[in-house]
């Protein structure tokens, strides 16, 4: 265990902090734990699943400051899960498998630090059980928005309302209060097969979510303040709710930026200010052989300066195939050679791309990012805007329907291309969206002066006084009471 055992000292109130398998889930979970290092003094042990291993996240659990340690839960057989199972059911059978090794984990802990809370991610409900086990007041870390959490803390009595059908046959958007509504097609994909066993699972976390001490949520109020106001208010039936974000991922102090092997930053130096569309779809997205072609022609036609992160093409319709979690964030083949013939040289003037990776903070940080095409998963949305730069919204898997919804209808800091009965993005509704957003049109110029309000927003919630910073603080200081009364 690097660190974690070797630095904390006996007063120092200690925390665990369990990640799901996936970077994009460990990064927000240890940036909580740095964040509850440096500004409440704690110190911190960041467990992760032996399936997750990586070079890349060994790299970055050992950037983290030397009170967060972390460890490897022992691995646990997955061999009998049918080939193609969703990879929520991967998640939550290896969670609940780990049960037993986190309590011993735990155990040992309470006996050697000052141990107040154990914190589970969100297909982590199962390992509450271990927290309660081991004595240890057991919180929920959801690493998704508000919108989602009401749905998962609202599914088991939606499912049981549904008598028959599925969420995407029903007339009516669903209304959850204080949220947005959202038509059924666009609700978390593994809810599009209530018979498949990943929506089982996930009614199975919405029933557990409720042994939860409480939930921190990775989000803010200003995002969306109708399901804030809803969910900050205590109700008998769920946990108390508490929004801390953006809880997004931050250079280590004092320390200079990693080299750029990929040369875009060199590219981005010498455009003009606010004059580039970055286009990335996140570790674990990519788009159909049809798909990449139909956008990189879209690109093309737009005239706009653009940097695209281009992954190798799966032909499963754009669904995430769920590898990602387990097998890092690079493609296996030449992504370049799915684009267009001649595309890369007819684009020189004006794009660059780049495969399958880009140091994505940095980029949306630079004076020449205007906006982002992104897939809308949250850890992406949240850098976005955090860095003041709107979107371009192309959901793919996940929740990330529901949150295009959400930031298109009722935030206003997105856009959305016209899809068509296929699924298909064509080229000339892409380079519409792009035209719009990129060149001064009304909505894009809306979304830019709104997604620069979040950025003040979120800036100001994280200082002392503000909203996230608080109600950390009021999470901080139950888990100390609760400590001192022990």
């Amino acid at each position: 265990m690097r660190g974690s055992e070797t630095n904390a000292t006996a007063a120092a109130p200690h925390v665990v902090l369990l990640s799901s398998p996936g970077m994009g889930h460990v990064a927000p979970l240890a940036e909580l734990a740095r964040r509850l290092h440096d500004a409440h003094g704690f110190t911190a042990t960041v467990l992760t699943y032996a399936s997750s291993d990586s070079a890349a996240q060994r790299a970055f659990l050992a950037s983290l400051p030397l009170a967060v340690g972390s460890a490897s839960l022992p691995a646990v057989t997955l061999g009998d899960i049918p080939t193609g199972a969703a990879i929520e059911t991967l998640l939550s059978v290896e969670a609940q498998r780990s049960v037993l090794a986190l309590t011993e984990v735990l155990s040992g802990l309470r006996s050697t630090t000052n141990l107040v809370a154990f914190v589970a991610d969100l297909f982590g409900a199962d390992t509450l059980r271990a927290a309660r086990d081991a004595g240890v007041p057991g919180y929920l870390f959801f690493p998704s928005n508000l919108l989602m959490l009401s749905l998962m803390l609202h599914l088991p009595r939606l499912d049981a309302d549904l008598a028959a059908g599925e969420f995407r046959d029903q007339p009516e958007p669903l209304r959850l209060p204080g949220c947005v509504p959202v038509p059924g097609a666009d609700l978390l994909q593994p809810l599009q097969d209530r018979a498949s066993d990943a929506y089982r699972w996930m009614v199975h976390h919405g029933e557990r979510y409720r042994d939860a001490a409480g939930i921190l949520v990775n989000t803010f109020d200003a995002v969306e303040p109708g399901a804030a106001a809803v969910l900050r208010r205590p109700e008998p039936w769920r946990p108390p709710v508490y929004p801390v974000g953006p809880v997004i991922r931050q250079h280590a102090a004092g320390s200079s930026p990693a080299a750029d092997t990929t040369g875009c930053m060199d590219w981005l130096d010498a455009q003009p200010e606010r004059s580039v569309l970055f286009v990335s779809f996140g570790s674990g997205g990519a788009l159909s052989t049809a798909q990449t072609e139909e956008l990189a022609r879209g690109l093309e036609l737009s005239g706009h300066r653009f940097l695209w992160v281009v992954r190798s093409p799966t032909d499963g319709g754009g669904a995430n195939p769920g590898e990602s979690y387990y097998d890092g964030s690079r493609s296996k083949d030449d992504p370049l050679s799915f684009l267009p013939p001649g595309f890369v040289e007819r684009t020189k003037g004006l794009g660059h791309v780049i495969p399958s990776w880009a140091p994505q903070t940095r980029v949306l940080g630079h004076r020449a990012t205007r906006a982002m095409l992104t897939h809308c998963g949250w850890n992406s949305v949240l850098e976005s805007v955090a860095a003041g730069v709107p979107m371009i919204a192309w959901p793919l898997y996940a929740e990330q329907r529901e949150n295009t919804v959400m930031l298109c209808e009722e935030t206003m800091v997105a856009l959305r291309p016209k899809v068509g009965d296929d699924g298909l993005v064509l080229a000339e509704d892409a380079a519409e969206v792009v035209k719009e957003m990129m060149g001064g049109g009304e909505k894009g110029e809306a979304a830019c002066v709104k997604v620069m309000e979040l950025k003040a927003a979120a800036r100001s919630g994280l200082e002392p006084g503000g909203a996230s910073y608080e109600t950390l603080a009021e999470v901080v200081n139950k888990w100390k009471a609760a400590s001192e009364a022990d």
